[in-house]
């Protein structure tokens, strides 16, 4: 597995914490986007399909120390948008070591020969390269040449000065077992640290609405991927054994979503991560607030395919707690790859989807403009 020991205690501890005190909802890894600008324009996400207003709204340190005080997650995961655009960045990083948190920091690593000096190894901080699989799958995917050989030498660059680096992968419906499992033993050559896969979630806004996996097909590529390396035993995989016996479609789930709260440029993104539909102000309203019940697969239309690691990691890391000897034996033999599958959710009685993301972004944008456009106090004579 590719996380260390001493994290993999301290999640640990910390989950066994919330379950003897009773505490039912609570988060395990905070979600960060401190903005949505980017330099790629990845067919997949639509995240910079935003207004400039938008795009040029950035969270403050203060904010983002405030965000994780308030939830109080263990482990902290800075995406965006690219991260490395934010000027303080360097210091938002160092902000949540002095906090003893698990800072991982993705970026597509286009900036970081320029940037990586301004941070420093530690123990608790890890460089999350996007990379989604060998060059023809990820230049597809980012939609640019090139990237794939930048993402490379920045991993090598990286690697070079001390810091842990991993990679994280998203796959989608033209992805081949076989290629994928050649691209994780490339990488792994290069003495990665770990491995983040994941299905990916079609996003509302993504321009490629087309490549996306459903759950059959998901369940079907992992099978395929995992048989072909032991399991996922022959390379750095971070996700829990349970997990990836859910990939692989050996386990029946219902996802987390308060397991990965989001803190946006909006504010606290309900449900989770990946499905915007409303923000709350703080991290105490979106978990009293929130209607969990209406979300999740079975429950709403738009979660229906989704299996991705933000919404089901949680789940399996729980299910872990309350099973040990069944996450044992499956991190010992690998999940099962050929036989019967475990039954899924039925979708008979989910709600159908609604559209509203696009109303909440005229509604930020307005008020954006009606701030920017009000004029300025000027103090009275004395």
């Amino acid at each position: 597995m590719g996380i260390p020991i001493l994290h993999a205690l301290r999640i640990g501890t910390y989950v066994l914490k919330q379950h003897v005190s009773g505490r039912k909802r609570y988060p395990l890894v905070l979600m960060l986007e401190p903005l949505f600008r980017c330099n790629l324009a990845c067919a997949g996400c639509g995240k910079i399909d935003y207004p400039d207003e938008i795009l040029n709204q950035r969270l403050s340190v203060e904010d983002c120390m405030k965000a994780i005080d308030e939830c109080g997650a263990p482990v902290i995961s800075i995406a965006g948008g690219e991260p490395l655009l934010h000027r303080d960045m360097p210091e938002i990083v160092r902000g949540f070591l002095a906090r003893r948190k698990i800072v991982i920091l993705c970026t597509n690593a286009l900036l970081l020969a320029k940037k990586i000096d301004q941070y420093q190894p530690h123990p608790d901080f890890n460089w999350s390269i996007h990379l989604d699989g060998d060059k023809d799958m990820h230049d597809k995917s980012v939609c640019q040449d090139g990237v794939y050989e930048k993402a490379i030498e920045a991993i090598k660059l990286a690697k070079s000065k001390g810091f842990r680096v991993s990679i994280n992968c998203t796959l989608f419906n033209t992805a081949s077992p076989d290629q994928v499992a050649r691209f994780f033993d490339e990488v792994k050559r290069l003495g990665l640290d770990g491995i983040t896969v994941s299905p990916g979630y079609a996003y509302e806004r993504a321009p490629d609405q087309e490549h996306f996996l459903n759950r059959e097909k998901t369940r079907q590529l992992f099978r395929g991927i995992l048989a072909r390396g032991r399991g996922g035993k022959s390379w750095p995989l971070t996700q829990s054994a349970l997990f990836l016996d859910f990939l692989a479609g050996n386990q029946t789930y219902r996802c987390t979503p308060w397991g990965n709260p989001t803190r946006t440029v909006f504010g606290w993104q309900r449900p989770c991560y990946l499905l915007g539909e409303g923000y709350a102000e703080t991290f105490d309203a979106l978990m009293k607030e929130t209607d969990w019940d209406s979300y999740g697969v079975g429950n709403y239309e738009k979660c229906a395919n989704c299996m991705v690691h933000s919404g089901f990691e949680a789940t399996a890391v729980v299910d872990s707690i309350k099973r040990p000897l069944t996450a044992l034996s499956v991190s010992l033999r690998g999940p099962r790859v050929t036989g019967p599958m475990a039954p899924d959710v039925p979708l008979d009685k989910q709600r159908c989807a609604e559209f509203v993301f696009s109303a909440e972004v005229d509604r930020r944008v307005s008020a954006l403009r009606s701030h920017k456009t009000k004029p300025e106090r000027v103090a009275a004579p004395e």
